[in-house]
């Protein structure tokens, strides 16, 4: 186990806190969580996965799941022009949990207890900027070591991939995810930043309006995600991941199937580590096959808001 956190067994470090939660870890009043392992202990140890210098975004578009799920707003886009001048501004209004994101801390909170990361309550969302993602852009952003377990690709050489999965609660879980890592010799190291695809937005992409339409009223919406459970949550602490990420709408498979493990209360509220959703993984997947190299250097500078409570990632892979 690493020196700078516990083991799993040692877990809720405040005791009078909720389960799994590691307050004080990094002090009473960090705001960054396991943020605070970036950079790794060897500033230059990640930029020296870059390789080729071939950068590819991580970003879907803003506009592209239409209409959103979990009645959310649908992105706006007007242009203003002001004439006479050759002149033009433009107004965005979006959700941020609508496309690709970062949930931030005051984002999901321990449901029973009503606690956010490090105590924080909802007052102090709704009177501060307490946990606000604005702390990240501060300390220099999400920047590290990637890593991409590729799921899709993994599924499909076994025969288990279909677009229908991605629309059903299919649980992914730690003993594929090892063995998908094994297949593609990767290395964990603290502080990477773990992405995974399942191929979730290349199958929305092939949806029709009426499969969209009708997903969009579904309530909760079922999608393919991470296994809720004692071993995913002691395999991504062991693990030692600053942030975790993937393309599909919530990291865990939702609806959630083990409450006890819901991976938003465990993640944000517990640890502070961030959870990326609706990444667009597929240019990277096929890059990294194709250099059957699956480690790379990631940055990603969230929006300036004091106070946040999501963000685009404003994502690049370099490899």
């Amino acid at each position: 186990m690493s020196k700078l956190r516990p083991s799993f067994d040692s877990l809720p470090l405040r005791k009078d806190g909720p389960h799994g939660n590691a307050w004080g870890l990094w002090g009473t009043n960090d705001q960054l969580g396991m943020l605070n392992l970036l950079p790794p202990p060897n500033p230059t140890a990640a930029s020296k996965e870059i390789e080729h210098g071939t950068r590819i975004s991580v970003d879907w578009p803003l506009n592209k799941m239409s209409p959103p799920c979990f009645n959310r707003v649908a992105f706006g886009h007007d242009i203003i022009n002001k004439a006479p001048r050759s002149v033009n501004d433009d107004t965005l209004t979006f959700n941020t949990q609508s496309s690709s994101q970062w949930d931030g801390f005051r984002h999901y909170g321990y449901q029973k207890e009503k606690r956010y990361y490090n105590d924080c309550t909802n007052e102090d969302v709704l009177g501060s900027e307490k946990n606000g993602i604005h702390v990240w852009v501060e300390n220099g952003g999400v920047v590290g070591r990637g890593v991409l377990l590729d799921y899709k690709s993994w599924a499909e050489d076994k025969g288990v991939w279909s677009l229908e999965s991605c629309f059903q609660t299919t649980p992914i879980t730690v003993d594929v995810l090892e063995e998908i890592a094994t297949k593609q010799a990767v290395e964990f190291k603290e502080g990477d930043i773990l992405f995974i695809r399942t191929g979730w937005t290349g199958a929305y992409d092939v949806l029709d309006t009426q499969a969209r339409t009708k997903l969009s009223e579904t309530y909760p919406p079922p999608a393919i995600g991470i296994e809720s459970s004692e071993k995913t949550v002691r395999w991504i602490w062991q693990k030692g991941f600053a942030a975790v990420a993937g393309d599909q709408p919530s990291f865990e498979a939702w609806p959630c199937q083990n409450t006890d493990y819901l991976l938003h209360e465990w993640l944000l509220a517990g640890w502070g580590l961030p959870i990326g959703e609706i990444f667009d993984l597929d240019k990277l997947a096929k890059e990294c096959k194709e250099q059957n190299k699956y480690s790379f250097f990631f940055s990603s500078m969230p929006i300036h808001v004091p106070g946040g409570v999501a963000s685009p990632p404003n994502g690049v892979a370099i490899l």
